[in-house]
């Protein structure tokens, strides 16, 4: 499988400097590199096709290169992650070859490479899923009414995955039986990238604060398949200090 996808699928990883809470986060370094370049290792690693990053500040676009990973630069105004990766998308892939587009978060850099490989799955498997992302179940009393923890409302359709029918802030859905935390890691059909970018944002996706609503708002289908842990966001230096101590302890 690995052969067949690395042909259709494009790995776009978005790099940002302007963090408020860790400034300079994509450069931060971690085991010896730079965050950014860690992430794009782990994404090398799952080996599901050519990873590029997507970077807005010509200092991290010299890093990325000089770590000889593929990079593009892009504008600093998106107003949304996803507008973000499609500028990316446009300049790495201007043939059009890539069917399948991966959008790895630059913050993640101790993310597994079988949880990258776990999102392209119900794409693969269904050609009626749009997008497909990931979920994990809660097992913290205190996420579940969390509202920083976002919850994916889903209709079983495997052990291992769900149709999704909801995103929120809230505690969802009511009554017994396991709730999701959802993980914001997305692969796109090409066609559904596209088609996203061109909708405006949706009631409520600007209710609940998630730009995925608008997919489903839209008509669009998504699967998220269920893994087994939550990859490690950096946003804080407590985040930082956490990926050094996992990233050191496994070079070790």
């Amino acid at each position: 499988m690995t052969q067949l996808v690395s042909t259709k699928t494009l790995v776009l990883i978005p790099a940002r400097m302007a963090s408020t809470r860790l400034p300079n986060k994509p450069l931060a370094d971690i085991a010896g590199l730079p965050m950014i370049v860690q992430v794009a290792k782990r994404a090398q690693e799952a080996q599901v096709g050519r990873v590029v990053v997507a970077v807005d500040e010509q200092v991290v676009f010299d890093v990325v290169k000089a770590a000889g990973f593929d990079v593009v630069m892009t504008r600093q105004d998106h107003q949304s992650g996803s507008d973000r990766i499609y500028e990316a998308l446009q300049k790495a892939d201007p043939d059009a070859r890539a069917e399948f587009v991966i959008n790895v978060q630059g913050d993640l850099p101790t993310v597994e490479p079988d949880v990258v490989r776990a999102s392209l799955r119900p794409l693969l498997e269904n050609a009626s899923t749009d997008i497909a992302t990931l979920t994990v179940e809660i097992t913290d009393e205190h996420e579940k009414t969390n509202p920083n923890v976002v919850k994916i409302v889903g209709s079983p359709i495997s052990d291992t995955r769900l149709k999704a029918l909801y995103f929120t802030r809230a505690t969802a859905p009511y009554g017994d039986g396991p709730l999701y935390h959802h993980i914001g890691l997305y692969t796109y059909r090409r066609a559904a990238l596209e088609k996203f970018v061109s909708l405006g944002p949706s009631p409520l996706e600007m209710r609940e604060k998630l730009e995925q609503l608008r997919a489903l708002e839209a008509g669009m289908r998504i699967d998220a398949e269920i893994v087994h842990s939550i990859p490690l966001g950096v946003d804080t230096q407590a985040d930082l200090d956490k990926a050094r101590a996992i990233l050191t302890s496994r070079q070790s």
